[in-house]
């Protein structure tokens, strides 16, 4: 489980596996989404009263802010993705 967490920004860590999609925060319908998430209560501000910059979208439609551009957080999915690549590789040697 621990392997599986990925930086956000600020300390804040989400679990690589949970997550569907990162949006730019945009255009109409991730806002759309994004207030939809706030009545309903599954909303996670992770920006720390910065401006968002990503928004991560998880399999149990809970919404994530984040101050830390899209791309940042994909080539850090990437990077995890990779080493746990090269760790189940070693394992099974």
């Amino acid at each position: 489980m621990l392997n599986n967490l990925v930086n956000i920004g600020f300390g804040n860590f989400v679990n690589s596996t949970r997550v569907l999609t990162i949006l730019s925060p945009d255009s109409a319908p991730v806002k759309r989404l994004k207030e939809e998430a706030r009545v309903d209560k599954r909303l996670v501000d992770a920006t720390y009263g910065r401006r968002t910059r990503a928004v991560i979208i998880t399999d149990s439609n809970h919404v994530i802010l984040s101050s830390i551009q899209p791309e940042t957080i994909a080539h850090r999915f990437t990077e995890y993705s990779e080493q746990n690549f090269k760790l189940n590789e070693n394992i099974t040697k």
